[in-house]
């Protein structure tokens, strides 16, 4: 792995040693602060180590039997080479007893005067001694990698679980911190209420030591002196941390009704510069994480729970939110803001009915079913939550937006959801929350990884994601287009009912689990009978859709007799009737001779297509383009082509709709950027760089970086 890695452009590393120790909870604590624009507080993480990095240690305190002699045998896994660049070697000076755990509403004051990015000393910790000691081999201590990025850790310690009042009522061995957590993680999925409580608990423990850390571009690395293995180490550690304000992981900027927001975007690192974590999608956990900000904001998160505000000290409200169902950390997400929750004006009882939201364990369990993923609460067990057509859900919104919400985006919740459950069935989730987020929101670079493509993997778990810090990346929309015309490809061939079922099948087998297209595909084609796959195999669909550039055969065929449908034709005859209006000299008429037709949507996309392929479209033609179909009022794709019209045409009358395109849908927005550049018209050139100076600030990282490469 290069140490030398440039954070702006080249490949992501992903550093946690998941082979060794994998994370099986998150307690988060944290405080949001607008005026610096930094979250701080603290994380507890509760491990799980296997029986197969199981060696005998000198202390018998923390063993535990293995299933046979081999799984306590070891080799010397490949060095993983973390990078050291700018490292820094910490030992807090803050004694354990100088912890204070917070109440309510509390500020804490800790680590202002110091230490914030980790300079303060040396503790003796080598990084070329111990960067590859990440297994449990020979006599060094057992170095714990974390992934971590643009963050200031202030302390780590391990906490004293056997502390924690009454604990004794729940394990075997109530002075036994490692076998501790290890109950605690191994408590089945029916007493998920117990668990959480008791993480909770453990979590408010006292410390019990500082443990050393070094911290670098992109990772966190934590050793105990004595703990030779993964099975030695601390099972409950606490890290103070305070997030940075040019942090990558959230975005802190204005919503549209210009009031301060913070919110996790998507971004290409994920959560580790939001808290420290294990990066790699096979560390499933689960989280809580408890909130606090001003009172005037609401907080969203992915949680199971629909939270309500608890009132602290004056002015300020702590949200609580957890998740019992293990994900990778990427899925975490927070968005605080002013937002105001839009409400139907009339909720009839029907709806309240089926709306009723459902605990993970509530009563009926007549649907039996065998799932294949680790043991949660699971919906897919629960005979009410599998008939439940439409899950309680929340529509929340800058003040600005809240009356359209109210008339557009609310009625359409309830059908959509009903609608995926009589596609997918049972909703994996117990409740939804909808939010509007602010415009630059980077909506085209949400796609995650696959696993396959993160190149080679050590034995400790880490590996490096091709390319996955490019900026451009996420704005390359082959592969998604690629997917969605190969999914439809499937359904034709398959037909409609085959390949829904299909789907109702895919998702009761595998929800709650990590999955590859090629398990996609295979149980997929299992699924079609031989004489109907006409030479179809994981192995050609691989060639011809992803292994082969530019457009697939089959879709080329798909192309030629979508021209033949209905709606198409209907465009057809449209462009032509456009082409003629074009084309007819200018003189006074009383009446025009075209009759033009009403166009959906996605026919007017395909409409402005056509028309961009024409060399010339005079001034006269688009504005009555313009006001035929209203596009200045249609929704972002359609606008999107017709500032694709106007820029190609220089009609300059409609280079308003081009400016509003750019401030409103930034994500979007790239392309015309683009397109305003290569013109070399001075126009349009002043006025990209006059819109890119308005929305710079406010654009998140990766998009400002390709604009301003286009621009300067």
């Amino acid at each position: 792995m290069d140490i030398k890695l440039d954070p702006s452009r080249d490949d992501l590393p992903l550093m946690a040693n998941t082979s060794h120790i994998l994370v099986k909870h998150y307690v988060l604590d944290l405080d949001v602060d607008f005026e610096s624009q930094i979250i701080e507080g603290t994380i507890v993480l509760f491990f799980e180590s296997g029986n197969k990095f199981k060696k005998q240690s000198s202390s018998t305190e923390e063993t535990y039997p293995s299933e046979s002699n081999e799984a306590c045998k070891f080799r010397t896994p490949e060095p993983c080479h973390i990078p050291v660049t700018n490292t820094r070697t910490v030992s807090s000076k803050m004694g354990y007893n100088d912890f204070v755990i917070r109440g309510k509403g509390e500020k804490d004051t800790s680590g202002k005067d110091g230490n914030h990015d980790n300079q303060e000393q040396a503790s003796g910790i080598s990084s070329s001694k111990y960067c590859c000691d990440t297994g449990d081999h020979g006599s060094e201590d057992f170095l714990l990698v974390l992934d971590c990025c643009d963050l200031s850790v202030l302390k780590v310690e391990e906490v004293d679980v056997a502390a924690v009042p009454g604990i004794e009522n729940f394990t075997r061995s109530p002075k036994l911190r490692n076998q501790i957590v290890r109950e605690l993680v191994a408590l089945p999925a029916d007493r998920w209420r117990e668990q959480l409580d008791y993480y909770a608990r453990c979590s408010q423990a006292p410390g019990c030591g500082e443990l050393l850390f070094d911290i670098d571009t992109w990772s966190l690395q934590i050793r105990k002196t004595g703990a030779q293995t993964a099975t030695d180490f601390p099972h409950a550690i606490r890290i103070r941390y305070t997030t940075k304000p040019q942090g990558r992981s959230v975005t802190w900027t204005s919503d549209q009704s210009g009031r301060p927001c913070v919110y996790t975007m998507g971004s290409p690192i994920n959560n580790r510069a939001l808290f420290p974590c294990q990066e790699p999608p096979v560390a499933m956990s689960t989280w809580q994480a408890t909130v606090r900000a001003a009172a005037s904001f609401v907080v969203l998160m992915s949680g199971e729970n629909s939270a309500k505000p608890t009132q602290l000290r004056e002015g300020y409200s702590s949200w609580h939110y957890y998740v019992t169902m293990p994900m990778p950390a990427s899925t975490f997400t927070i968005a605080v803001g002013s937002w105001t929750e839009t409400k139907p004006e009339i909720c009839s009882s029907n709806d309240l009915v089926t709306e009723r939201s459902f605990s993970p364990f509530e009563a009926d369990f007549r649907y039996v079913g065998v799932c294949g993923h680790m043991e949660y609460p699971c919906r897919f067990q629960n005979a009410s939550a599998t008939t439940q057509e439409i899950i309680p859900h929340r529509v929340f919104a800058p003040v600005c937006l809240k009356g359209a919400c109210q008339e557009t985006l609310l009625p359409l919740i309830p059908p959509c959801l009903s609608a995926a459950h009589s596609v997918l069935g049972t909703h994996p989730f117990s409740r939804l929350d909808v939010l509007i987020v602010p415009a630059n929101f980077p909506s085209l670079g949400m796609a995650r990884p696959n696993k396959e493509k993160t190149g080679h993997v050590s034995d400790s778990g880490s590996s490096v994601i091709k390319h996955g810090l490019n900026p451009e990346k996420v704005f390359m929309q082959v592969h998604y287009l690629k997917g969605y015309f190969l999914l439809r490809f499937l359904a034709k061939r398959l037909g409609d009912d085959t390949y829904f079922s299909f789907l109702r099948k895919f998702v009761h087998t595998f929800h709650g689990q990590l999955i590859l297209s090629q398990d996609f595909l295979q149980m997929l084609l299992e699924s079609i009978p031989e004489e109907r796959r006409l030479e179809l195999s994981v192995e050609n669909i691989f060639r011809d859709w992803l292994e082969t550039s530019g457009i697939p055969q089959p879709l080329q065929r798909e192309r030629l007799a979508g021209a033949e449908c209905g709606l198409a034709r209907q465009v057809s005859a449209e462009v032509a009737k456009w082409v003629r209006v074009n084309r007819r000299p200018r003189k006074r008429k009383r009446k025009e001779t075209e009759v033009l037709e009403k166009l959906l949507p996605d026919q007017l996309v395909l409409l402005l297509e056509h028309l961009l392929e024409q060399k010339t479209m005079n001034p006269r033609t688009l504005q009555r383009l313009e006001r035929t179909y209203h596009l200045s009022e249609q929704d972002a794709e359609v606008r999107h082509r017709w500032c694709e019209l106007v820029v190609k045409h220089k009609y300059t009358k409609a280079y308003r709709n081009v400016e509003r395109f750019l401030q409103e849908d930034q994500a979007m927005g790239i392309y015309l950027y683009g397109e305003l550049m290569v013109s070399e018209d001075a126009r349009q050139q002043q006025l990209a760089r006059r819109c890119f100076e308005l929305s710079r600030e406010q654009m998140d990282r990766p998009s400002a970086e390709v604009v301003a490469e286009m621009l300067f």
